[in-house]
C-alpha cells in the first residue's frame, strides 16, 4: 500500500512492522531536534529529556483511552522560567546545578495546574473557563517570554556567529524553501549544518568541539541521578527560594495550556476527529499536566504536545497513535545511551544560539499570531492598557533588576506581567459589565 495516497490510514498494522517502524523513526526524528535543544540550553539532564518525553508520551497516550496521535516533547516556554530561577540560586550563593532542581518543583506545580484547568473544563465547560485566559492576555504573555530569552541566544551566538550564522540560515532555508520531510525538520536540519561547520571549523584548527565527554561516556546507564532531581531540593532546602520558583515558573503554565488547547484543535483538524469532545480536553489537559509533573521530578523538562510531529501526519496520512508510541520507545531506548548523550551534548554554543535565535522568535510571533487570529481589538483602550502592562512588566524586569523581590521571595518578570495581566483583565472586564 501507497502510504502517500490521500486516503487516510488510521490503522498502521496494516502497512506491516516494517513501514510501521519506520514511520515510527520518522516521529521521533520530527520531535528529536527540539526536545534535546532543550536540556542543551537549560543544563538539565540529555537522557533524563529523551526517557520523559517518550514516558509522558505514553502516559499522555494511557490518559486519552489511545485515541489522539500526539507526541510530548520539551517545552520551551518554560526556558525563561529555568533561567530565572537559576539566577535567583546564584544570588544565595547556588550553582546552576543545584538550582535547577528548584526550577523542577516550580514545573511540577505548573503541572497540577493543568489537572485545576481540566477540572474547570468538567464542571464548567470550556467557554466559561477561557474567559479568564483571553488572547489579550495570553498572546502578550507569549509574546513576552521570547522577547526575555532573546539575550542569551544572543550571547551564545557571540562565541562563534560563522556557526550561529550556518544554523540560521538553514533553518530559513528549509522553511522557506523545503519540501515534504526537509519542510518538517528545519531545526535538526540547522543544527547539522551548523555542527558540520563547527567540525570543519575543528579539522583547520579551532577548538570548537571537545570529544573528550563521549570518549569517557559509557554505552548503557541510568538516564538520570538523584541530586538532579526535584527531591535532592528537601535534603536542605531553601523554602524562600522553593516558592520563588513556584511562583516564577507556575504562571508560564497558563500560556502552555492556552497553546495546549491550541494543538489539541490542530490535531482534531489534521486528523478529521474531534478530541475536543472525545476523549474530551479534560482528558488531554491530565494527560499533558501529569506527563510534565512526572518529567519535572525526574530533573526533565516540562512536556508539551509537538506541532513537528502534527506536521508529519499531515504528509503521511497515517493517523494511527500507534506509530506515535513507536517513536516514544525509541526515544526510552536511546534514553539509556549516556554515549548518545554526551555526544549530542558536544554541540558548539553557537550552534545551540542560532537555532535559539529562531525559535525563541518564533515563540514571539506565535504570540503575535495568537493576538492577530483572534482579532484582539487595539483601538480600545482597555486591551492596550492590559498587553502594554504584561510586556513592559516582563521585559523591564527581565533586563532591568531580573526579578522582583517581595519579602523572600522573587518574581521573575514573566510571572509579574501574567499575575497583573490576569486579574487586571479581570477586574476590568468586572467594571465593564457593570
Amino acid at each position: 500500500m501507497n502510504i502517500n495516497d490521500n486516503e487516510a490510514i488510521r490503522d498502521a498494522r496494516q502497512l506491516g512492522r516494517g513501514r510501521m517502524t519506520l514511520l515510527g523513526l520518522q516521529h521521533l526524528f520530527a520531535m528529536f531536534g527540539a526536545t534535546v535543544l532543550v536540556p542543551m540550553i537549560t543544563g538539565l539532564s540529555m537522557s533524563a529529556t529523551l526517557l520523559f518525553a517518550g514516558v509522558g508520551t505514553l502516559i499522555f497516550h494511557l490518559v486519552t483511552r489511545f485515541r489522539v496521535p500526539a507526541f510530548l516533547g520539551s517545552s520551551f516556554a518554560f526556558i525563561g522560567g529555568y533561567a530565572a530561577v537559576v539566577a535567583m540560586g546564584a544570588e544565595s550563593g547556588l550553582s546552576a546545578a543545584a538550582s535547577l532542581p528548584y526550577a523542577c518543583i516550580g514545573v511540577f506545580c505548573a503541572g497540577i495546574l493543568y489537572f485545576i484547568l481540566a477540572a474547570l473544563f468538567a464542571a464548567f465547560g470550556s467557554k466559561k473557563v477561557m474567559r479568564f485566559f483571553p488572547p489579550v492576555v495570553t498572546g502578550p504573555i507569549i509574546i513576552a517570554i521570547g522577547l526575555t530569552l532573546s539575550s542569551s541566544a544572543l550571547n551564545s551566538c557571540s562565541s562563534n556567529w560563522w556557526i550561529a550564522l550556518a544554523a540560521v540560515v538553514a533553518i530559513i532555508a528549509c522553511n522557506i524553501f523545503g519540501k515534504g520531510m526537509i519542510r518538517i525538520i528545519p531545526i535538526i536540519i540547522g543544527v547539522l549544518a551548523s555542527y558540520m561547520l563547527a567540525l570543519i571549523f575543528q579539522a583547520c584548527g579551532s577548538n570548537v568541539i571537545d570529544f573528550e565527554p563521549v570518549r569517557q561516556a559509557a554505552w548503557i546507564g541510568l538516564p538520570f541521578k538523584m541530586e538532579n532531581t526535584a527531591f535532592a531540593v528537601f535534603k536542605d532546602p531553601n523554602w524562600g527560594l522553593v516558592l520563588s520558583a513556584i511562583l516564577t515558573i507556575v504562571p508560564i503554565s497558563l500560556a502552555t495550556m492556552v497553546e495546549h488547547i491550541g494543538d489539541m484543535c490542530a490535531i482534531s483538524s489534521t486528523v478529521g476527529e474531534d478530541f475536543i469532545e472525545n476523549p474530551g480536553l479534560q482528558r488531554t489537559l491530565v494527560g499533558d499536566g501529569l506527563a510534565t509533573a512526572i518529567a519535572s521530578l525526574f530533573g526533565a523538562p516540562a512536556n508539551t504536545t509537538y506541532g513537528e510531529n502534527t506536521g508529519v501526519l499531515n504528509i503521511t496520512r497515517v493517523f494511527d497513535p500507534r506509530v506515535i508510541r513507536i517513536a516514544a520507545y525509541f526515544a526510552i531506548i536511546l534514553s539509556f545511551c549516556p554515549k548518545f548523550a554526551a555526544l549530542v551534548s558536544t554541540m558548539p554554543a553557537a550552534t545551540v544560539g542560532g537555532v535559539s535565535l529562531i525559535l525563541y522568535g518564533m515563540i514571539a510571533a506565535v504570540g503575535v499570531r495568537n493576538i492577530v487570529e483572534n482579532k484582539v481589538d487595539f483601538s480600545d483602550d482597555r486591551n492596550v492598557i492590559v498587553a502594554a502592562l504584561i510586556l513592559v512588566l516582563a521585559v523591564g524586569i527581565a533586563y532591568g533588576p531580573g526579578s522582583l523581590q517581595i519579602g523572600s521571595v522573587k518574581l521573575s518578570g514573566i510571572a509579574v506581567s501574567a499575575i497583573v495581566g490576569i486579574a487586571l483583565n479581570a477586574l476590568l472586564s468586572i467594571k465593564r459589565a457593570k
